[in-house]
């Protein structure tokens, strides 16, 4: 009769091909189960035709008129706020460079700047 344990082939499948697991890897483990298990992680959000024209026009202003503009841009446990004058524009690499800081353009979903004012 075989003898069945944690190293038997096929009965420990997470562990299979490693026998020793890094304190640091052990803890990312875990805060990803804990993640998992809270919901933390939100799926990028599709913007639609109008949004994204938005969000075009805003950058061209800020290109344009050297005037900065404020970006919402998309994070997998929150959004975060970016300002700055559009300096750079690639839609060939789709990435934009805010007050030097590149942005890949998917990223972003708000833009607002305060119209022309003069």
């Amino acid at each position: 009769m075989e003898r069945i344990n944690k190293l038997t082939e096929g009965r420990n499948l997470l562990w299979e091909s490693s026998r020793m697991i890094l304190p640091e890897h052990k803890e990312k483990i875990r805060s990803r189960r804990d993640e998992a298990r809270r919901g933390g992680r939100r799926e990028r959000p599709a913007l639609d035709e109008q949004q994204r024209e938005r969000v075009q026009a805003a950058l061209a202003w800020s290109l344009e008129r050297g005037r900065p503009i404020r970006l919402e841009l998309y994070g997998p446990y929150g959004n975060e706020t970016v300002e700055g004058v559009v300096e750079e524009a690639r839609p060939d690499r789709g990435r934009i460079r805010v007050g030097g800081r590149w942005i890949d353009a998917a990223d972003i979903v708000g833009a607002a700047y305060d119209g022309d004012g003069g």
